[in-house]
């Protein structure tokens, strides 16, 4: 295992001080316990809190701004955040008009939210995600995953909540924006937790694993290798199938990097899968193209597709200031 780290223990506050450090006029640091949140924190708003394990960076913490969220909170890698960091951060952030706290569908982060809610004292509900429809159960959690859906989500919710919306109303939105998002990706390689230092799975050199997880979670099927156009055609399918898009419906479409495959990659997928939607009778309004949910080192992509509304495109539009994303 070759990584820039001076131990495994430090790893994750020593990155979040570095962020901070980064983006000090936009972002605040708590220690301990540990979560990043707004510098500036806008009054009378709904307070939008998410986290998990780290390692998928910049999910979270570099959605934290203007027009998105107002804290995350980063757990050791690939596991979930303490109850006691959400409920720190809920009661930094509140805003006097409650908290939602998003909340990607893994057994470990369900759990921890879970304890953090019955530890607040302020009004406060919780978004589930679960977007990823490689596989309906695994291992790592009950029902569907919540994966690279989690930054259209957090964006679309975050301008609702900027713009005044009241805290039913984020979490109807948030509800739609889920209900309304599938993924599946795609890892020709493993990623190397810090802790266990060695590949969290083996594939072979002409081999990927179709619906991995974020975590390196087994897929659907194990298969050679193939041609561009051919992978996201088998990632499209699922998708397609799973979303049931009438002909004509505009879509936001976004080819999320796992951490280890080179933007020419991830543009060459954009383009081949824009092309076949458009051969479906399908609009892509709006790309997100990037390394923006990752696992760690883990060479592969995945695809989301989003039913888009004109409320939806609206709020997509909308300003956003965060480390990794702003416009």
């Amino acid at each position: 295992m070759k990584k820039f780290i001076n131990s495994v223990d430090d790893l994750v506050p020593d990155s979040a001080a570095g962020l901070v450090m980064a983006h000090e006029q936009l972002l605040a640091l708590n220690e301990e316990p540990l979560f990043i949140h707004r510098r500036v924190l806008k009054q009378d708003r709904v307070a939008l809190i998410s986290g998990g394990g780290s390692g998928h960076e910049p999910l979270h913490s570099g959605y934290v701004g203007v027009g998105m969220l107002d804290a995350a909170c980063p757990g050791l890698v690939f596991t979930a955040p303490a109850p006691d960091q959400i409920a720190a951060a809920a009661r930094c952030v509140d805003a006097g008009r409650g908290v939602l706290l998003i909340v990607k569908n893994y057994a470990g982060d369900c759990n921890s939210f879970q304890i953090a809610s019955d530890m607040l004292d302020m009004d406060h509900l919780t978004l589930l995600v679960n977007d990823d429809v490689a596989v309906e159960n695994s291992t790592h959690t009950a029902g569907r995953r919540g994966v690279a859906g989690t930054v259209i989500v957090e964006k679309i919710v975050g301008a609702a909540a900027e713009a005044g919306a009241d805290l039913y109303e984020c979490k109807a939105l948030g509800d739609r924006v889920n209900a309304s998002t599938a993924s599946m990706g795609v890892a020709f390689s493993s990623c190397i937790v810090p802790d266990a230092a060695t590949p969290t799975f083996d594939i072979g050199p002409a081999e990927m694993e179709i619906g991995v997880g974020i975590h390196g979670e087994p897929g659907r099927q194990r298969r050679p290798t193939m041609p561009a156009d051919k992978i996201v055609a088998l990632l499209l399918g699922p998708i397609l199938k799973d979303l049931q898009l009438a002909a004509g419906r505009e879509l936001l479409l976004h080819v999320n990097g796992f951490g280890g495959t080179p933007l020419i990659e991830l543009h060459l997928l954009n383009k081949i899968a824009t092309q076949q939607l458009r051969e479906q009778g399908l609009q892509i309004k709006r790309w997100l193209v990037g390394n923006h949910t990752t696992s760690l080192e883990m060479a592969g992509a995945s695809i989301t597709l989003t039913a888009l509304d004109d409320e939806m495109v609206t709020l997509w539009d909308a300003p956003v200031v965060t480390p990794s994303l702003r416009w």
